[in-house]
């Protein structure tokens, strides 16, 4: 289920890898709606690991939920489960270089801006990554709505004589309407 598409997002789900794959769908989609581009693959990725790890770590069951919220400069990506052990970050140096797993903290840790975990209650937690929004964002938040096309006054030319009368100049005419 996806609730309020504006500026939150959830999604609960099993986390199974046939799931992952819809939500890292799920989540694009959403940041493309947020006109988030630059923040889709770092984002995907990072939910991707951590529904990773609630679909092998996580008891007694695989049920989470994913959520996402953008604030002016900041996006935060969410995952809620039923397991009430915080994830145990080992170091990423102590990881056989062809280790095919136990890197999923250190990869959300890489590609966010920060990250961490919390107790959710007496039977959960939640682990969280902020990305910080794109500059073009902030800056269109900052900005004042665009006008529509009816609020804009389109320009009018007259023709104006010049020194040299054989050639016509023309330039805006004056509006008593603000432009």
């Amino acid at each position: 289920m996806i609730s309020n598409p504006s500026r939150h997002c959830t999604v609960e789900l099993q986390a199974l890898p046939s799931r992952i794959g819809q939500v890292r769908r799920i989540v694009s989609a959403q940041l493309r709606y947020w006109h988030m581009d630059p923040l889709i693959d770092r984002a995907a990725l990072g939910v991707t690991e951590l529904l990773t790890n609630v679909h092998l770590h996580a008891q007694p069951d695989k049920t989470c939920v994913v959520e996402m919220e953008l604030l002016l400069d900041r996006l935060t990506v969410s995952v809620r489960d039923h397991d009430p052990r915080l994830p145990e970050v080992g170091d990423i140096r102590d990881t056989a270089a062809l280790a095919t797993c136990g890197r999923g903290l250190a990869m959300v840790a890489a590609v966010s801006e920060s990250w961490g975990a919390r107790p959710d209650g007496e039977s959960g937690k939640v682990v969280w990554f902020t990305l910080p929004a794109p500059v073009s964002a902030r800056e269109r938040a900052a900005r004042p709505p665009r006008r529509t096309p009816q609020d804009q006054v389109s320009p009018r030319f007259t023709e104006v004589v010049s020194v040299d009368a054989r050639r016509p100049v023309h330039a805006p005419a004056r509006s008593a309407v603000p432009g």
